[in-house]
């Protein structure tokens, strides 16, 4: 059983003010496009395009669109040519961070985070500074209310998961990677309502630091810079700091 921490409350939040902002499309189609480009167009031997497809189709992505983004990947249609990027860095209070994207200029994009990093109070470390308090896992979380505790714990044991936690009446399951796409179908056939699913970079542990809403504001601006897909934080921060940000 984890230590429950904010992390995930300030994923789910995140990935709403994400899509509020209108970018959700872009950045799932350049997944998707890339993803294809590095495994191959078809999902049923790609587990990274598969993923990406589905999570478009849940974001109610049209269908042509995620047959356009496969089809510039796999080089039937023209289209950019995007390479991956990791940043790592770190926040405001000592805050490690991961920031990871797609760009086909590597330079700009370079600048632009790091400009981003020493506006808001952080700074831009070498590569595997913070990498070591991470690890790629799966992550789901269910709406609150959707089960009661040992239903899902139940639930857990009967899907083989990694590790669960329901501190502060969070439902959070942790997969393998390798499990992320089996895990996500399972749920989705049983109808359970999902509040977060993603492949993440999890923190070992989190910290809190006197000023949380510097560290959302600097989360908040390198999410709304084009190239950048996601951004790890081991913040741990208070719910009411979260919906003060929101508002």
């Amino acid at each position: 059983m984890s230590g429950h921490s904010k992390w995930s409350t300030i994923k789910h939040k995140k990935a709403a003010t994400d899509a509020r902002r209108g970018k959700l499309f872009t950045k799932l189609l350049r997944e998707i496009t890339v993803s294809a480009r590095l495994g191959g167009g078809d999902p049923r031997g790609n587990p990274r395009l598969r993923a990406a497809m589905l999570e478009a189709r849940a974001n109610s992505v049209p269908g042509d669109n995620i047959d356009r983004a496969i089809k510039k990947g796999t080089g039937e249609l023209e289209g950019e040519s995007y390479e991956e990027f990791t940043y790592e860095g770190y926040g405001p209070g000592g805050v490690a961070m991961i920031v990871e994207g797609l760009t086909d200029n590597r330079n700009r994009t370079a600048s632009e985070v790091r400009h981003l990093f020493s506006r808001h109070g952080g700074n831009l470390g070498e590569t595997g500074c913070v990498a070591w308090m991470f690890k790629r896992r799966g992550f789901f979380a269910l709406e609150p209310g959707a089960l009661d505790e040992e239903a899902f714990l139940e639930l857990a044991l009967d899907l083989g998961v990694d590790d669960v936690s329901t501190a502060g009446g969070e439902l959070e399951i942790y997969t393998a990677v390798e499990d992320y796409n089996r895990v996500r179908e399972e749920l989705e056939r049983r109808e359970l309502p999902l509040a977060a699913k993603e492949l993440a970079m999890v923190p070992d542990s989190t910290i809190g630091v006197a000023n949380p809403a510097q560290v959302l504001r600097l989360i908040d601006a390198l999410e709304d810079q084009d190239d950048v897909q996601h951004v790890w934080a081991n913040l741990e921060v208070d719910e009411g700091v979260l919906a003060a940000q929101e508002g």
